[in-house]
Parts: structure tokens; sequence; C-alpha cells
């Protein structure tokens, strides 16, 4: 098995990982007074303090500019939805609602970008047909 690990810095250990674990649903793993690691729906994140690193509206992706660089995961549609819904029924701000891309073509996916409270982006895609990840 590999899972995927990321660590990056937040300004509010506290405020990230209440975010993080209550309001994204992700489970807390090990952590100290300066970091924490999280299962990021099967991978590892470690948030430690420091300054969040920038980003920039600059990724061209169909009609949008993407926040970049970003973090993101792929969940099977069903699993998609219900996070959707539970980050509307949270009030989290979104930078691009829920929404679907590409319709009818390859690659078709759905589609929320959103920030954590040190303002790092955060993309999540859905997919019904998750074979359809490297379409081409």
């Amino acid at each position: 098995m590999s899972i995927f690990h990321l660590a990056y810095h937040v300004d509010d250990l506290d405020a990230a990982s209440t975010f993080y674990s209550e309001t994204l649903g992700c489970r807390a793993g090990r952590s100290t007074d300066s970091w924490a690691d999280f299962n990021f729906f099967g991978h590892q994140i470690s948030l430690h303090k420091g300054t969040p690193f920038a980003t920039a509206k600059t990724g061209r992706v169909g009609e949008h500019l993407v926040p970049m660089p970003h973090l993101g995961v792929i969940l099977p549609q069903d699993q998609w939805e219900r996070l959707a819904e539970r980050l509307h029924e949270a009030g989290v701000e979104f930078e691009i609602p829920p929404t679907t891309r590409f319709k009818g073509e390859p690659g078709e996916q759905s589609t929320m970008f959103f920030y954590d409270p040190a303002g790092n982006p955060i993309e999540v895609k859905g997919f019904a047909d998750m074979d359809g990840v490297f379409a081409t």
C-alpha cells in the first residue's frame, strides 16, 4: 500500500486542527505542540506551526483560475457529495463552489475549492467513475 504524505505550515495549529478534524472529518494522529498529523482521506498530512506558503490564482483549469499551489484529494462522487453538504452546513466559504466541469467529456468531474483557516487552498474532486481520473 502506498499513501501520500504532505507537510505544510499553518499559523494557528489549534484552529487548523479543529478545521481538519471537525469540519473535514479527518481523524487526528500523532501531535506535539508544534505539529499534528491527520488522516486526509487515506493520506497523511502534517500541519506544522509556521508561515503558510504563498499562493496565487494562476492555475487555468477550464474557465477558472485556481489557487496554486494547492492540496487536493479525489473522492468517489457519493463521498464528494456528502462532503460538499457537510462543508455547506459548516458555513465554509468556497473559492469555487461545488460544481461539475468537463461535463460529457473524458475526465468529467465535480470540484470545489476552499481554504483552511491558515489560507491553504484545498481542492476536492469527485468522480462518478474513478477510471476517468486519468482519462484522455
